[in-house]
Formats: C-alpha cells, structure tokens, sequence
C-alpha cells in the first residue's frame, strides 16, 4: 500500500464543513417549517401548535445526521435547497 494513500484514509471526510453548514442551516429551515401545521386543520389549535413546536428538534438533528451521507458538501446544499423550496411551495399552495 502506498504511503499517498494511506495518508489519504487517515484524513476526515472531505467537504464536512459543508455538509455541517447545509444540515444546521438548511435542516433548520425544514424542522422549522409550516407544513405539519397547514396538513392537519382538524387538530385543535393550541394542540397543534405544540406538536408542532415539539418536532422541530427531530426533524432538525434527523436532517442534520443525514446530511453527511452526501457525498459532497455542494450536493448536500443543492439537496437540501430543493427540499425547503418544496416545502416552501407546498406550505404556500395548502389552504389554511
């Protein structure tokens, strides 16, 4: 085995700053998003709003863990990117 890769194993994961930076950012954006709160108008109010509330951190660490399963940081934030703009949409087009 050579010496070149051998060095090569022993350094961290490239693009973990990215990849970091897009799942706390972005992450952050889909945990935080309406979109629980707009597909259940039968709930009560003050329930939802907790439920709500409550599911941000999961949401958040979940999006957060799995974006280090990309393989780069780019892609992770073009992913991510996608995914709040869907929600984005998809909260602005369900009827409250």
């Amino acid at each position: 085995m050579s010496k070149a890769r051998t060095l090569k194993a022993q350094t961290p994961a490239a693009g973990w700053l990215g990849k970091a930076l897009a799942g706390l950012l972005l992450g952050l954006g889909l945990g935080c998003s309406a979109l629980f709160i707009a597909l259940t108008p039968e709930m009560a109010g003050a329930a939802r709003a907790q439920l709500a509330m409550w599911l941000v951190p999961p949401v958040w660490l979940t999006v957060l863990g799995v974006s280090f399963l990309f393989r780069s940081g780019p892609r992770a934030w073009l992913v991510l990117g996608g995914l709040n703009l869907l929600v984005l949409l998809q909260a602005a087009l369900v009827p409250r």
